[in-house]
C-alpha cells in the first residue's frame, strides 16, 4: 500500500509541480495550519444573529475533529510522513513535527463542510471547494499519505455532521429551558 501511495505523491511531483502551485499550495495549507481559516469563519458566523447556528455547529464539529484527529488519532496512530521515507523530495513548507495520520488540515475542513452544510447553510458549497484544495495541497506539498487525506476527510466529515447535531440538541435544550419547560 504505502509504495502505492509513494508512486501517487511522486506522480504529483513530476505531473503537476509548478511554479504557480509552489506558491499558492503553501500560502493555502498555511491559512489552516492551526484550523485558523475554519475557526475564522466560525467566529464570524457566530458573531451575525441570523448565522449563529452555523457558527455554533462549525465550532461543536470543529472540536470534535481536534479531539479525536490531534488528540486521539495522530498519537494513537504515530505514522511517518512521506517525506521522511523520501528524503529526495524538496519541501516547499516547514516539516510537519506530528504524526501523518490522519490529515488534520483536510479532517479540519472537511469538519467544517459537513457542519456548515448539515446545519443548512448555503456557504458548504464554497467551503467544499476550499477543502478539496486543501486536501490537494497536503499530497503536493509531499507531508501527507494518500491515506491520510482520505481518512481525515471522512473523520472530518463525520465530526462535521456530529457537531451540527450537537449543536442543534444544544440550541433546542435552551430554548426549552428559556421558555420554562
Amino acid at each position: 500500500m504505502q509504495t502505492m501511495e509513494l508512486e501517487i505523491l511522486n506522480w504529483i511531483q513530476q505531473h503537476l509541480r509548478c511554479g504557480f502551485l509552489d506558491v499558492v499550495m503553501p500560502a493555502l495549507s498555511w491559512t489552516a495550519n492551526h484550523g485558523e481559516l475554519w475557526i475564522l469563519l466560525a467566529l464570524i458566523l457566530l458573531l451575525r444573529r441570523r448565522q449563529r447556528q452555523y457558527g455554533a455547529a462549525m465550532a461543536c464539529g470543529l472540536t470534535l475533529d481536534v479531539i479525536s484527529c490531534n488528540l486521539i488519532l495522530k498519537p494513537l496512530v504515530g505514522r511517518v510522513r512521506p517525506f521522511a521515507v523520501n528524503p529526495a523530495v524538496e519541501l516547499l513548507i516547514e516539516a510537519p513535527l506530528d504524526a501523518s495520520f490522519p490529515s488534520g488540515h483536510t479532517a479540519a475542513s472537511f469538519a467544517a463542510v459537513f457542519a456548515l452544510k448539515t446545519a443548512g447553510s448555503p456557504l458548504w458549497k464554497p467551503a467544499l471547494a476550499v477543502a478539496a484544495a486543501m486536501a490537494f495541497s497536503r499530497l503536493y506539498l509531499y507531508v501527507h499519505w494518500p491515506s491520510d487525506v482520505l481518512a481525515g476527510a471522512l473523520l472530518g466529515a463525520l465530526m462535521g455532521w456530529s457537531g451540527a447535531k450537537l449543536a442543534e440538541k444544544l440550541n433546542n435544550t435552551v430554548k426549552k429551558r428559556a421558555a420554562g419547560r
